[in-house]
């Protein structure tokens, strides 16, 4: 069995599903840091978990690196614990679709994940142990009409998570890719009167990464798929 973990960073940090994994990683005893372009947003989820918080653009390099620096000392060492869930997404026909807008889309989706992944690992590598977890989604194995960026984005994530585990799992680093199959409730977001369970809850979805971080590492799963149990496959 390995030791506990005892520093997460996530990077994409707001509403919903992170700030879901920020009260079940300090609930867990972890010290957390949370990463976002805005940190304003996050004064009140801090406060609620005692997290750090620090301005990154994820497809910064310099801004990545930045982060990293300034969270080994915040959070009392490197993070141990790492979660990539920052997202972007443009939709609509094909050939009408704005460069600028899919190349966003690439660089969050994806490049941001590179970055951060390869920080988090070089500190990893030298301590033989860490986990490296993204968030997925639907469009991470399945491509939808009108959303090809996003599909593409997705689908180098989970290829970058799959490749990742391969090479780094056998040298003590868990990495985990997410997929988040269906919509998420929120309070903008409520699941219709008649259709209980369609939506998936964000805390239950933050108790699956504390379960996969919970692993021991002769059973270690690099993905797993998560679902309402209404939800079509």
């Amino acid at each position: 069995m390995r030791d506990r973990y005892e520093r997460a960073l996530i990077v994409g940090a707001g509403e919903g599903l992170s700030a879901a994994l920020a009260r079940r990683l300090a609930g867990a005893g972890m010290k957390v840091g949370l990463a976002a372009r805005s940190v304003q947003k996050l004064d009140a989820l801090a406060a609620e978990t005692g997290a750090v918080t620090q301005r990154c653009d994820a497809t910064s390099r310099a801004d990545v690196a930045a982060l990293f620096a300034a969270m080994d000392g915040a959070l009392g060492g490197p993070p141990e614990v790492v979660i990539y869930n920052a997202s972007h997404r443009v939709r609509g026909p094909f050939v009408g679709l704005d460069p600028a807008e899919v190349e966003r889309t690439l660089a969050v989706c994806a490049f941001g994940g590179f970055l951060v992944a390869q920080e988090a690992a070089r500190r990893m590598l030298g301590a033989g142990r860490g986990a490296i977890l993204f968030t997925g989604a639907s469009a991470s194995v399945k491509g939808y009409a009108q959303s090809a960026p996003f599909a593409m984005g997705k689908f180098a994530l989970r290829g970058l998570a799959q490749s990742l585990a391969r090479e780094l799992q056998p040298q003590g680093i868990h990495v985990g890719h997410v997929v988040i199959d269906g919509g998420i409730r929120s309070a903008r977001r409520m699941e219709p009167a008649g259709a209980p369970d369609s939506l998936l809850d964000p805390a239950a979805i933050a108790q699956a990464y504390l379960d996969l971080l919970n692993q021991d590492r002769s059973a270690w799963t690099w993905e797993i798929e998560l679902r309402p149990w209404v939800e079509r496959f």
